[in-house]
Order: C-alpha cells, then structure tokens, then sequence
C-alpha cells in the first residue's frame, strides 16, 4: 500500500472524504442519543399500556431507520475510500502492468550487477547481452554500451570543469621493477638485496612481497611524479600482470588510496588477449594519455601513447630482454630522480595539460595527438 493511502494528509482531494466522515460521525451520536433517551423515558421495571407499545414501537422504528441512514453513510464512506485508495495505490493488475512498463525499456539494457539488469531485474543468462565487463570496479558489474558511453560523458564534463585529463600508467619497466626470489643473481645475493628489501620502511623503494616470493623496486621520482600528476590527471593503473599482483604494487605506490582508488586494471580485466584497451576505462579516449614500456600491447590505440624508456634495476630483467651487462642493482647504482625519465615525462605532461586547457581551450577544438604533441616538446622522449 502506498504511503498516501495509509497515511492521508489534509489536502483538497481527500476534503469531501473527510465531510462524510463527519456526517458519520454525527449519525452514530444521534443515534446513541436516541437510544438513551428510549433507555430514560422507559425503565424496564415499570409495566407496559398498549400506548406504550405503540410508542415503543414506533421508537423501534425510527432507530431502524437511523441505523440503516448511518449504515448507508458508511458504506459511502468506504466506497470513497476505495476510490481515493485507487487513485493513490495501483491493485495487482496494476502493479504488474507497472512492471512491464518497466521492462519495455529495456533492451538495451544499462547493465548487470549480480547477474540482474539493474533497471529491469531481468537476469543476464536470459539474452546475449553487449557490453564489457568492469570487474575492477566491482565485481559482477557489466556495463552496456550506451552506459558507458553514459558514464564516460558524465566523466568528461568533471574532469573538464576540473582541468584534468586521463592518465593510464603501466607498472613493470615503467614505475617498477619486480623480480622473482629465484631469479636473484649471485651478485645481487652476495650484496644483500634480498636483505635490503625486508626492512619495513615506508619510504625506501625497495619491497618484498612475500606471498608472491618477489622483490619489487620503485623507480627513482616516483612519488612525487604521481603526486603531481594527480593534479592534473585522473589516473589509472593498466597492467598485463596478475590481478593479486597489480593490487600489491598499487599498495605501495599508492599506500592511503589517494590517486588510484579502485581504478587498478589488470590481464584478467583485459577483452582481448595480450592488448590493453581503452574500453576497459571509464573515460574519454580523446582525452587520454598512455605511459607504457611496450607499443605492440596497444595496437588501437597508438596515438594516445607515450612510450617509456625501460627501468632494468634487476639482473633477471637485463636478461629477459637481452642485456649482457651488469644491473643497476649490482653495480648498485640507480637511475637519477630529479632529471631522471619520470621526471622528463612529469614536464612532458604539464606541457600537454598546459597546451590543452590553455592553448586549445576547449575540447571540440583539440586535433592534435598526444604522440606528435609530446615528440615535438621533448625528443628524448620516445613516442609509438
């Protein structure tokens, strides 16, 4: 029952409702009067002439006559009740034909979560169903199309009230370096770096993670690059590796969920096998930029991509790509932070923030590609 039929208020629709309440009212009053007046004039001790019965009789009469105006009264009552009950509360018929209504809006529908349309309640396995999956939000969230296209529309007009862009950052060889304990080489052992990185210091760059059996080591500047890109990006991580994985490492870059929230993609989350893509963001291609060490992953995306110089800290990653040359961690030095290749980039993207907002000034205005943009401002920086 709807909150109005349980609870009327004093309004215009329910003013005659409330007048033959009244008249109700006043008929039962009238007829209690009546029957103690009867109960008053007559004691029942006294003995009876014939003109009394006459009299009695006609009493007997006229309370009929009473009861039966006031059940008529009330009956009306109700009747009008009814009636503003249905006005207010729609019955089963009604109820149902609400639902359908419902679910004739949808296809297409916005999206599942938990295997139901969130609009409709119909269940995900009763149709094939487009759209993209957005586990790294929530689990059991699927968005559709027209959802997305919804929510990146939405995304764009605050990120461009707040002078910000889009900033998808990759992790290995591009903000860290990470190894396996077995693949630690004997001068890395010999050095101590596995000791090294078991002191729990919050602010040192290199990190065990013990239920992986790995080491990690932050690149040189990456605080304070991510710091100050914050400012002006809505950033995301974007990896190939596991999910458990990026998680761990997003922890340590980013250890009071300031910059990246629950935005942390990883290989589970990607459509298409070994390719990153766009559609898994939450955000408009045509302000997004790309930071990642590998160009083929993002075959559609090109344009949009900065490619990195490659971070080697470890011996096990100079092999995996084929550098017969001693690491940075046996030489036991490091890349340099305050002009190192984080920080060349951070002056690469202030460069691109300050060209779009201030230079182009508005989005419909913007043709030019963040790889052409950023070869042109910096030619070190290697673009795909």
């Amino acid at each position: 029952m709807s909150l109005a039929a349980e609870s009327p208020s004093p309004s215009p629709s329910s003013s005659s409702g409330s007048d033959d309440f009244a008249a109700l009212l006043d008929a039962e009053l009238d007829l209690a009067s009546a029957v103690d007046s009867a109960s008053a004039g007559d004691p029942s001790t006294s003995p009876t002439s014939s003109d009394d019965e006459e009299d009695d009789d006609e009493d007997v009469v006229s309370d009929v006559e009473t009861v039966e105006q006031s059940s008529a009264k009330r009956r009306k009552v109700k009747v009008q009740h009814q009636d503003r009950e249905t006005t207010t509360r729609p019955d089963e018929d009604s109820i149902g034909s609400f639902k359908d209504a419902q679910i004739k809006i949808c296809p297409p529908h916005p999206g599942f979560f938990g295997g139901l349309c969130f609009r409709c309640g119909k269940r995900q396995d009763e149709e094939d169903v487009p759209g993209v999956a957005f586990g790294y939000v929530h689990k059991g969230l699927r968005l559709g199309t027209s959802e997305i296209d919804r929510l990146r529309g939405s995304d764009l007009k605050n990120l461009l009230r707040e002078r910000k862009l889009i900033l998808i950052l990759d992790l290995d060889h591009t903000l860290i370096n990470s190894t396996k304990l077995h693949d630690i080489s004997a001068a890395e052992n010999n050095l101590g770096i596995q000791a090294a990185a078991s002191k729990d210091d919050p602010n040192g760059s290199l990190f065990t993670l013990e239920g992986m059996q790995m080491l990690t080591k932050l690149r040189p500047f990456v605080r304070k690059f991510l710091k100050e890109a914050s400012n002006m990006f809505e950033m995301y991580i974007y990896t190939m590796g596991d999910k458990a994985y990026a998680i761990e490492i997003a922890k340590l870059l980013d250890p009071r969920n300031v910059y990246f929230n629950s935005k942390v993609i990883s290989n589970s989350d990607c459509t298409q096998r070994h390719q990153k893509g766009l559609d898994m963001v939450l955000g408009a291609e045509s302000v997004a930029v790309i930071l990642d060490d590998t160009e083929y992953v993002w075959q559609k995306h090109k344009e949009n991509l900065i490619l990195m110089e490659r971070y080697h800290y470890f011996a096990s990653s100079c092999r995996q790509f084929g550098f017969s040359v001693k690491s940075l961690s046996e030489l036991m030095q490091d890349e340099r932070g305050s002009d190192g290749a984080l920080a060349t980039i951070l002056d690469v993207l202030k460069r691109i923030h300050t060209i779009f907002f201030d230079s182009v000034g508005s989005l419909s205005s913007t043709c030019f590609h963040y790889k052409l943009l950023s070869c042109c401002l910096f030619a070190p920086v290697q673009c795909a």
